[in-house]
């Protein structure tokens, strides 16, 4: 009997753990643990190590939060297209109640961890994380403008500021740099998965780049994107946060990107598309770990 009452409950925690995204939230948390880091100089007190921990904690459970949000708004359009027709919301395995529920205990879960346990700025900017993709991205942006990676992708590049501000109280130059890579490396990633997934945001009626400007304007933009990237990519170097050891990890994987949105722009093809979108997620975590070994070594 016992079996069978814990094998629905289990179901339905898998189906909750799902809405919030655990995969793309993992990467959030990374970035504000760089954030974290870079803003201690040397090792770390056992103080600021429990604070860290809190702070990765509150980002996740905000974060989680937003994504259950988003799963609510969009059911609709997850539901049109293979790569989201699996969500429970789009499934109807979970009600449009529950899911509100979930993500409003998630995020005032969080930002109590945020503001009692870490400091209020770093609440505060969460919570405008939340809204701005939330609300703002996934309400408003993504359903009017084939831009909606491009403005949208500010709230995506918040996690290193949000880690900054956990552990200092405030926002430097330098968490607006990492910010600054992070928003400018998201359009061609998500334009790279767009353009392999292109019929499938043509049946949802999300007006993505791929769909409103077509195959060839979409690619010249990432590779575009690629290069200005590569650029903001040296600035950590440049304004001192690194040393060589970081240059060159990101002199190779800015490379290696570049490379590859050249290849898409030339001869494009669905296969060389995801191979682009996978790149684009090592270039950014080995990007920041580059980051977080050189802060340690030199």
């Amino acid at each position: 009997m016992s079996a069978n009452t814990s094998a629905p409950a289990l179901s339905v925690f898998r189906q909750f753990y799902a809405l919030a995204k655990p995969r793309v939230i993992q990467l959030i948390v990374f970035c504000a643990l760089i954030g974290m880091v870079l803003a201690v100089p040397g090792a770390p007190t056992p103080a600021q190590v429990a604070r860290a921990a809190l702070a990765c904690l509150g980002i996740w459970l905000v974060a989680g939060a937003a994504a259950a949000f988003n799963c609510l708004v969009e059911k609709g359009i997850d539901a049109k297209m293979k790569r989201t027709a699996w969500r429970p919301t789009a499934r109807g395995e979970l009600g449009d109640g529950q899911t509100l529920l979930f993500s409003v205990a998630l995020c005032a879960l969080g930002s109590a961890v945020l503001y009692f346990w870490v400091n209020p700025l770093t609440m505060w900017l969460t919570f405008a994380t939340f809204v701005g993709y939330a609300v703002v991205y996934t309400v408003i942006l993504k359903p009017l403008t084939p831009q909606n990676i491009v403005i949208g992708g500010a709230s995506g590049a918040m996690p290193p500021v949000l880690g900054w501000a956990a552990m200092t109280g405030d926002v430097g130059p330098e968490a607006l740099i990492l910010f600054l890579i992070i928003f400018l490396w998201t359009p061609p990633h998500f334009w790279a998965l767009a353009l392999y997934r292109v019929e499938d945001y043509r049946k949802s009626g999300l007006p993505m780049l791929p769909v409103t400007h077509g195959s060839e304007f979409t690619r010249l933009q990432i590779l575009l994107y690629t290069l200005v990237l590569f650029a903001a990519c040296l600035l950590p170097f440049v304004y001192g946060m690194s040393g060589w050891l970081y240059l060159a990890a990101a002199v190779v994987l800015g490379a290696g990107f570049c490379g590859y949105a050249w290849k898409l722009w030339r001869d494009y093809s669905d296969a060389l598309a995801r191979r682009t979108f996978r790149f684009s997620l090592i270039h950014l975590s080995a990007l920041f770990a580059a980051l977080l070994l050189d802060h340690y070594i030199f």
